[in-house]
């Protein structure tokens, strides 16, 4: 598939001809002819630098030349055991995903990407994961998908497991060059891609504190839950929670809205943790564990409340702290659908991704991974979420409960007008039966179903489980009426 001399010169194994993401289109356009060319390629088809991964990128003929498809990573497992399964597993998610897309793919590229561990060298880890290439190169080829060049990229250096050449490439590795140095790289830069650093920090931004600080919050949840799981569980409080869930979240987009601008994601993330306090951020996750509260807050998913929203649910699942790790799925979820509703799927995929890792039978999380992964235009969900903002502010609704009736009607952003918290006279009374008894409300969930005390059993029809996670004891209530798309598979990729 490609020549292992670092010439250009001969073409008769074939070029590759991509771009690093097809929607840029045919005018920056880059022939990669060398495993190396193809090693520096890696950060530009993912937007990150991959650590600790396996990826297969799919190839797809274009008049007898290779163009890069899909692309699909897994992190690599600790135990050699897991090695099969999940060769298995990414060969078939993205083989299977192309189709989905009516595009199968002819050949496969395969890169293993994973630094030494103390003591250890390149080389070692080059040799240490060979049966696991082995592994993917077999299960593509059940998938009558040939591997034609797979890579192993460790400590700065890069080996081809596919070279057929014995003494061609060195015994220690090739070099990989200065990044930003490769025509590739100037390609890339002209046609607006970027490489935003490596995995490990764009997953920092949403990952909970391990700072001194991760105790006082957990201290904040655990106050907050005593409160607010009673009312939560109980139907004749619980909108208000949802209520002062969403102008609470106001007041403090508001507040982001209004700090000076910083440069540099840390800096940016430290200054937003800084603008919020630690029981504003335990009432709102216990709040956001509501589903129809969750769907409310997803409403800020473009225009001038997009920003901000992201930051909101990027702090929020940093503050998941100790026990209460489970709880980050609802902001996490969040943060995953404003990024991709704004055009960022790199972080939407991660942020899902990491939703589905704090509970894998979110089933938010999943439609959206799967859709994200899929390729499909976020602009149907977009519309849904704005003709329920507009029914609600077409019956006055929004007047009520949250005061941005006007929003509604306008289009314009509900984070530029402070909403004050709501009274004790927004909550309903009880209305009391004959024999004077309290008759409560039943606040009924979309798909006709009632949120569940304890006493009240484990199932639910129509509804997922409801679960106890972290010492507060609150529960999720996730009743989405829609159905699993068939085929996901949790793969971080876009094929």
């Amino acid at each position: 598939m490609t020549n292992h001399s670092e010439t250009t010169g001969s073409s008769e194994n074939g070029d590759i001809e991509p771009t690093a993401y097809d929607r840029h289109g045919a005018d920056h356009q880059v022939t990669l002819r060398t495993p190396a060319e193809l090693a520096d390629a890696l950060p530009y088809l993912l937007g990150y630098r991959p650590e600790d991964s396996i990826v297969l990128v799919a190839l797809h003929d274009r008049g007898g030349r290779g163009r890069f498809g899909g692309r699909a990573r897994l992190g690599i497992p600790a135990g050699a055991d897991d090695w099969a399964s999940v060769a298995r597993q990414l060969a078939h998610g993205l083989v299977t995903g192309s189709e989905r897309r009516g595009t199968r793919p002819e050949q496969m590229i395969a890169y293993v990407c994973q630094e030494p561990a103390p003591g250890e060298s390149g080389r070692q880890v080059m040799e240490r994961l060979r049966p696991l290439v082995q592994k993917l190169r077999t299960e593509c080829g059940r998938l009558d998908v040939t591997v034609i060049e797979a890579l192993c990229i460790s400590d700065g250096r890069f080996w081809s497991y596919c070279c057929p050449i014995e003494g061609c490439c060195p015994v220690d590795g090739s070099p990989m060059g200065l990044p930003g140095t490769s025509v590739l790289a100037a390609a890339a830069t002209y046609a607006g891609l970027q490489v935003r650093g490596t995995l490990r920090e764009l997953r920092s931004r949403l990952q909970p504190w391990e700072t001194a600080a991760a105790l006082e919050q957990e201290a904040a949840l655990d106050a907050a839950g005593s409160v607010l799981v009673p009312r939560l569980l109980d139907d004749a409080y619980r909108a208000d929670v949802a209520h002062e869930t969403l102008d609470l979240a106001r007041l403090v987009l508001n507040r982001f809205v209004a700090a000076p601008p910083v440069s540099g994601a840390l800096r940016s993330d430290l200054r937003d943790d800084e603008l919020l306090a630690h029981d504003e951020a335990a009432t709102l996750i216990l709040g956001l564990q509501d589903r129809t509260t969750r769907d409310r807050a997803a409403e800020w998913m473009e225009g001038d409340e997009a920003v901000p929203a992201l930051r909101l649910w990027r702090a929020l699942a940093r503050r998941c702290v100790g026990p209460y790790g489970e709880h980050a799925a609802a902001p996490l979820t969040l943060a995953g659908w404003v990024a991709w509703s704004t055009g960022d799927d790199l972080e939407a995929r991660e942020a899902l991704a990491m939703a589905l890792g704090a509970d894998s039978d979110y089933l938010f999380a999943r439609l959206l991974h799967q859709a994200c992964n899929e390729g499909l235009d976020p602009e149907s969900i977009r519309r849904c979420l704005r003709a329920e903002r507009k029914e609600r502010a077409g019956v006055g609704e929004s007047a009520v409960t949250d005061g941005s009736a006007a929003q509604g009607a306008s289009g314009s952003g509900d984070v530029q007008a402070p909403v004050a918290t709501p009274t004790a006279s927004r909550r309903r009374r009880r209305a009391r039966t004959a024999d004077g008894a309290e008759d409560r409300p039943r606040s009924a969930e979309p798909d006709g179903s009632r949120p569940r005390t304890p006493a009240q059993g484990t199932a639910r029809p129509g509804g997922t489980r409801a679960r106890t996670s972290g010492k507060s004891g609150s529960r999720r209530r996730d009743t989405c009426k829609e159905l699993p798309l068939q085929g996901s598979n949790g793969i971080e990729g876009d094929g």
